[in-house]
């Protein structure tokens, strides 16, 4: 019974993937937008982008991480 518990955490903290993928979903859509407007710029948001993506794409390794911690060492 304690075994199906950790594996239910394990899923919810897995579940945490959700939030960084729509984060990076709309970043990518507001920087798109943004180098279309000012193209002259793109150097500049591309940066910015990448380091946003970068950090978002952080917090969903996390959360895999997490989940993979309870399932071994729970």
């Amino acid at each position: 019974m304690e075994g199906n518990i950790g594996l239910l955490g394990a899923g919810l903290a897995a579940l945490g993937v959700v939030g960084p993928g729509i984060g990076i979903g709309i970043l990518t859509g507001m920087s798109t937008n943004a180098i279309g407007r000012n193209p002259d710029a793109a150097a500049q948001i591309r940066a910015t982008f990448i380091i946003g993506a970068a950090f978002a794409e952080g917090l969903g390794v996390l959360a895999v991480v997490i989940g993979l911690l309870v399932i071994f060492l729970g």
